[in-house]
């Protein structure tokens, strides 16, 4: 299995190839990308998405995904942006929030990657059957943008009443979504019921994960190790997955903490299971 690693660790920094070497000096054989403007202005195609695919190309390091826009500003929502919701009821502002994913998806034509990672509401989001149609409707949509890019769009479980395993497989099989994969998030599965369970029910359609720990507390997005997430069991599982996906860490930065010191101690880690 592909050792993977999110910029997400980096969110916070403007992604430039001096971090990325870091990574892959450090054991990661692919990579994922989080799409936050302040982090990579993928609006700017010819300066900084120029110069990250410059590093890709001379690494030979596939870029295995790309995580679609939570916000659209360089802020990240802290001065007031709505997030980007592709679950909205209101029309306007779903088909804004689909414009800003598909500037993301954009990457793909300077940077070939595989999947998108994609958000079905927000946080804590309740259901209603009005939102469900709403976030289906623009997955049809978002796929057939994606497709010409050769990117497949992967749903992810996050703890709301949208994106729990079973919502994510009726959509899928309900909408005959046969080019939609899930990535399969194990820190949220801990919390929303049980590794286990969520990925007995995800299994079939499990293209990629998101790796990261926690107390079953709160989404804290900790090393593996220093949440309660049993390891042991989630790796084994994954391992049983038919399409083999990448193990991704997704990690909160820390400042105290460099994530280069951890890495190849990590990915060693989750070999030996």
């Amino acid at each position: 299995m592909l050792k993977a690693v999110s910029t997400f660790v980096y969110v916070k920094e403007r992604l430039h190839p001096g971090l990325l070497d870091g990574l892959s000096h450090n054991g990661v054989q692919a990579i994922e990308i989080f799409a936050a403007r302040q982090h990579i202005d993928y609006a700017n195609r010819k300066q900084h998405v120029k110069e990250i695919a410059e590093w890709f190309r001379a690494s030979g390091i596939p870029l295995n995904s790309v995580h679609s826009p939570l916000y659209a500003d360089y802020e990240w929502g802290r001065a007031g942006a709505p997030p980007v919701n592709i679950a909205s009821t209101d029309r306007a502002g779903r088909i804004e929030a689909m414009d800003e994913i598909k500037r993301a998806l954009e990457i793909a034509e300077q940077i070939p990657f595989r999947f998108l990672v994609q958000h079905l509401g927000t946080p804590n989001e309740d259901f209603s059957e009005k939102k469900f149609e709403a976030a289906m409707t623009s997955i049809e949509h978002l796929r057939a943008f994606a497709k010409p890019l050769g990117v497949r769009i992967l749903l992810e479980n996050i703890p709301n009443e949208l994106s729990t395993p079973e919502k994510l497989v009726e959509m899928i099989r309900g909408a005959h979504f046969d080019d939609v994969g899930v990535c399969f998030d194990v820190g949220h599965a801990h919390i929303m019921s049980s590794v286990r369970e969520a990925f007995e029910i995800l299994r079939d359609h499990i293209c990629s994960t998101h790796l990261h720990d926690n107390k079953k507390d709160k989404d804290s997005h900790l090393w593996p190790g220093d949440g309660t997430v049993d390891w042991k069991e989630a790796v084994e599982l994954l391992r049983t997955a038919p399409q083999t996906p990448a193990l991704l860490l997704e990690l909160e930065g820390d400042e105290k903490v460099n994530p280069l010191d951890r890495l190849a101690e990590t990915f060693e880690k989750l070999d030996a299971v």
